[in-house]
């Protein structure tokens, strides 16, 4: 943005905050305060980590002009300001997100406390907020004292093996200050201190690129110590050398824990129990566990408090050292995998093939808790499918090799109940055979998982289908944000798909704060992008298939939209050098011709070709689709340099983004202005990604609004559809974008909604018409890419957006669009700076609008249509020659205006 225009802004902001703010006595103070978008985190890896609050207040124009923090290592010396480890004094800025600890250097393991003050516009200085705390994890390699162990009775090279459990034990005999565990493992671990399980986390250590980084966890466990202590933990085959499509050991053969607990005693001294040789090893029920294919449990052959102090391990073996690297453990990045919420089954009853199923209502992410009674021996099954059949029988063809099946065992001792805990499903019917008596809608509980993401966003209209398909794509992403973004999480795949993610990623960053989740996955597309700078199609990469367009630009696309959202520069920084290597590699393949051709690309995945176009290979040419994608991207890294101050790298990539558009023009449009593909997607990519010279982008519009208008219906796949509605949107074709989006009929987003779908189909027909299904080897009814369009649902119908020359939500762009049918629409949005609200009706001729703006940002509120003079800002006529565009700054506003 230039000096004059934002300049010309901020004073019209002042100016029109000055005319129509309310003078109300009001309160200003600082709460959310968060380390790395966490509160109060233990196990930081970061040496200087990023602190960011909230300003709050129920007044209008609360501007942050100045701040102070102060950092200790008591939470008393921090109150009384005393031995401060960081103190920056009064800061002169308005900056509230991702200021850089920039203290003295912290030790491993440290905890160390902070607050801050801030200073508003009138000078006013509110106090100090709440203390927080973050603390630090071990840092580096050689803060491990622990050793990988592994059991000598492991069986790497048998197909269904058990899982390993592991103890030890250990006297406590001073008075403990504090204990902190570290683990991890290779493989998936539970760890217990004296018969608790520590944490509530699930499917730790979570799943990277293994061979070149593991994340291990903190836990705080002073509490749970005594006297005589013991230390447990069970190991499965996880992602590591479990079941990864067919293929078993893609990382490694032998399953592995590493844990060190470290006690801090009051006296001063220091003791660290770690794995070693002198670990005990062992199975116990666990016969097997595998994340495809379920797990068999056998309660009989449960060891009695095995975890617990006094058990007699006499039979147990001793633990073998394993010679594997300590220096690619990293502190947790990633959001931790937990239990979300708890689903009651709905029906319970009998298919046409007698059958027994629990229809748990909801298409969802996890397992079931069962209870049971029986004599000891007795199996229970249970099976897991997302759909039945055209005759209301259990369908599991389209989990392809997944069994997806727990076998559980009873060891016959009143009732029990049982819980998987290495392994999970999608599903929303669930199978059992082999109960003893009756089962009961209580037999069963259905629990939810996924990454504990907070929740950010919500959109709601007055049309239910549409709601319901937010709610669609809110429980697609939750299923399918399970530690790394997965496609599908039912069959026999399950894997990071870059494609599926990077047209999402908006979409998912609406609705839930992805930065952490986010930035862990990008580290392993990093850590795996090959040499050559292709990126592999899956992360982390399992498949050694890459270099698709669409799929490997989630290198660059995906952290500028964190950057957008979290106004996060530092995770442009991390991952420059990978959007760089991307970039090149894309000019190598293209060479000077500029048309990156040639290439195995997957195109517009999954697109319709119309039912009246004569030739079924009248599909977007997928050479078009690279060399569009070659250019975006690398215009975005162009943006990307400049905003690292890289002038050198802008002005390079900015100048090849040019030539590649000016030579995509005569390789890919004809004179009359029409594309080589003449279809929706190759349109959209033209016409969003800016591909054209001026004079052929009016005719381009008209033909793709033809186009639509002749089939009636979407033929978009994964690259066009995420296009779809924002581009006739913004070219003036609004009218198409919600014809497009209400239409209930196959192919469209609400015709799955009428078959009853609680989450996104893979395909537009995964169920047909006539009740038949579309291909069983590529049929997921829980994936999220098409779910894409609720970007479009924020930011047009709502119109909360981000503004790229304020990032972050620091400026907003409030830009309601009312449409089709709809009397109504509200969305929220829980920015880095606190909640946005945007709401409007129509009744009577008239448009109200409400919005909520945080404290310490400004807004530009675009409205769709008005008189200027006419419009009334909080009861009160605003007269302005800006016509429809008005500039406040914080606070709540209700907008009437007259609207045809």
């Amino acid at each position: 943005m230039s000096f004059s225009i934002r300049h010309y802004r901020k004073w019209l902001v002042f100016l029109l905050a000055n005319v129509i703010c309310l003078s109300v006595l009001a309160k200003v103070g600082v709460s959310g305060l968060s380390c790395e978008y966490r509160v109060n985190p233990v196990g930081i890896g970061i040496e200087n980590p990023r602190l960011s609050w909230k300003v709050v207040s129920d007044e209008r124009n609360v501007l942050q002009s100045a701040y102070e923090i102060r950092v200790a290592s008591t939470e008393e010396a921090l109150r009384e300001g005393k031995d401060l480890l960081w103190n920056t004094g009064k800061i002169l800025s308005s900056q509230s997100v991702d200021i850089e600890y920039n203290g003295m250097a912290l030790l491993p393991s440290q905890r160390v406390f902070w607050q801050v003050r801030i200073w508003t516009g009138k000078e006013k200085t509110i106090s100090w907020s709440d203390p927080a705390y973050w603390e630090m994890g071990l840092v580096d390699q050689q803060n491990w004292k622990a050793s990988w162990i592994t059991s000598p009775a492991d069986k790497p090279n048998e197909t269904f093996r058990p899982c390993t459990y592991f103890r030890n034990e250990f006297r406590v005999e001073k008075q403990v200050k504090s204990a902190r565990l570290y683990a991890s493992a290779l493989g998936l671990y539970e760890i217990y201190l004296n018969g608790k399980k520590v944490g509530d986390q699930l499917f730790t250590p979570g799943w990277t690129s293994y061979k070149k980084r593991i994340q291990y966890q903190t836990y705080e466990v002073t509490g749970l110590l005594s006297g005589q202590n013991a230390l447990g933990a069970i190991v499965s085959d996880g992602w590591y050398r479990g079941f990864i499509g067919t293929n078993q050991n893609y990382y490694g053969n032998r399953t592995t824990l590493i844990a060190q607990l470290q006690i801090n005693y009051t006296d001063g001294t220091s003791e660290v129990i770690a794995t070693d040789g002198s670990w005990k090893a062992s199975t116990g029920a666990i016969l097997f566990s595998d994340i495809y294919h379920g797990e068999i449990f056998d309660a009989r052959l449960e060891p009695t408090e095995w975890n617990n102090s006094g058990f007699d391990d006499k039979d147990w073996k001793n633990a073998v050292i394993l010679d594997h690297p300590k220096d690619i453990l990293i502190a947790q990045q990633g959001v931790p995998v937990k239990v979300i919420q708890e689903i009651h089954s709905i029906n319970l009853f009998q298919t046409p093939k007698g059958e027994t199923i629990f229809d748990m209502g909801q298409n969802m992410v996890g397992h079931v808790r069962l209870k049971v009674n029986g004599k000891a021996g007795e199996k229970v099954v249970l099976k897991f499918a997302e759909v039945l059949d055209q005759q209301g029988n259990f369908y599991t063809e389209n989990l392809r090799t997944a069994s997806a099946t727990d076998l559980y065992i009873l060891k016959g001792s009143g009732e029990e109940v049982y819980e998987p805990r290495f392994t999970y499903h999608g599903f929303r019917y669930v199978k059992i055979e082999g109960f003893p008596g009756n089962p009961d809608l209580n037999t069963i509980t259905g629990i939810v998982i996924h990454s504990d993401m907070e929740p950010t966003g919500s959109f709601s209209c007055s049309d239910p289908l549409i709601n319901q398909l937010q709610q669609n794509i809110q429980w697609s992403l939750r299923g399918n944000f399970l530690d790394v973004p997965t496609d599908c999480p039912q069959r026999d795949e399950r894997l990071g798909w870059t494609g599926d993610a990077q047209v999402f990623c908006t979409t998912a960053a609406f609705n839930f704060n992805v930065a952490s989740f986010f930035t862990k996955w990008l580290g392993d597309l990093a850590i795996d992008q090959l040499p050559d700078g292709s990126v592999p199609d899956v992360i982390p990469d399992v498949t050694t298939g890459s270099a698709a367009a669409g799929w490997a630009d989630a290198a660059v696309i995906i952290p500028w939209n964190l950057y957008l959202f979290y106004g996060d520069k530092r995770i442009l920084g991390e991952q420059y050098p990978s959007m760089k290597a991307w970039v090149e590699f894309m000019r190598k393949r293209a060479g000077n011709d500029y048309i990156w051709d040639g290439d195995p690309q997957y195109g517009d995945w999954q697109a319709l070709v119309p039912s009246y176009v004569d030739n079924p290979n009248l599909i977007t040419n997928k050479d078009f689709i690279a060399t569009a994608y070659y250019c975006y991207t690398t215009g975005l890294l162009a943006k990307i340099a400049s905003v690292l101050g890289k002038a050198e790298d802008a002005e390079v990539y900015s100048t090849l983004a040019k030539k590649i558009k000016m030579v995509f023009s005569l390789a890919f449009v004809d004179p009359s202005g029409r594309l080589t593909s003449d279809t929706e997607t190759a349109y959209l990519l033209a016409i969003a990604f800016d591909l054209l010279p001026p004079k052929y982008m009016p005719r381009a519009i008209n033909y793709l609004a033809s186009y639509i208008e002749e089939v009636g219906h979407l033929t978009t796949g994964f690259v066009g559809t995420p296009l779809l509605c924002k581009t006739l949107s913004d070219n003036g074709r609004t009218d198409l974008a919600f014809k497009l989006l209400m239409r209930e009929e196959y192919p469209s987003w609400l015709y799955p909604v009428t078959k009853g779908a609680t989450t996104i189909w893979e395909r537009w027909d995964g169920i047909r018409p006539d009740g038949s299904f579309q291909d069983e080897a590529m049929n997921s009814f829980n994936h999220y890419a098409y779910g894409a369009v609720g970007e479009w649902l924020y930011r047009y119908i709502a119109g909360i957006n981000p503004d790229e020359s304020e990032p972050g939500f620091r400026h907003i762009v409030l830009s309601p669009h009312p449409g089709g049918d709809l009397a109504w629409a509200k969305a929220e949005f829980e920015s880095m700076y606190g909640k946005v609200v945007s709401f409007w009706k129509v009744e009577n001729g008239k448009m109200i609008y409400q919005a909520e703006v945080p404290p310490n940002t400004t807004a530009t509120i675009v409205l769709p249509s008005s008189e200027p003079g006419k419009i009334k800002v909080n009861g009160k006529r605003l007269q302005t020659k800006t016509g429809n565009q008005i500039e406040v700054t914080s606070g709540n506003y209700q907008i009437e205006f007259n609207y045809r």
